[in-house]
């Protein structure tokens, strides 16, 4: 019978060294593994590239306005337009 314990005792003192360097082995790999991750990783920008603002729009020149005009008439003439909309638009073009 003391055969038999100190090879059960033998064989738990194997697997148990095994699991204690099989998970140590595992923990470090893990930490390379997250190292290499953190490499490849694109590094945070410095500063963040803002666009410029556009550009100012050009102050429409008179054959714009009389164009736009003609377009309103023919488009209260459809109907499209009430007679409100159409003084609210001219409005609004003739003011800019």
């Amino acid at each position: 019978m003391p055969g038999l314990i100190r090879g059960v005792a033998r064989t738990a003192v194997v697997a148990g060294t095994a699991t204690a360097v099989s998970n140590r082995v595992s923990r470090r790999q893990q930490g390379r593994w997250a190292a290499q991750q953190q490499a490849y990783e694109a590094p945070p920008p410095q500063q963040a590239y803002q666009a410029p603002p556009p550009p100012a729009p050009a102050a429409p020149d008179m054959s714009s306005k009389i164009d736009q005009l003609k377009q309103l008439g023919e488009l209260k003439d459809q109907g499209v337009l009430t007679e409100a909309e159409f003084e609210e638009q001219k409005r609004a073009i003739l003011g800019s």
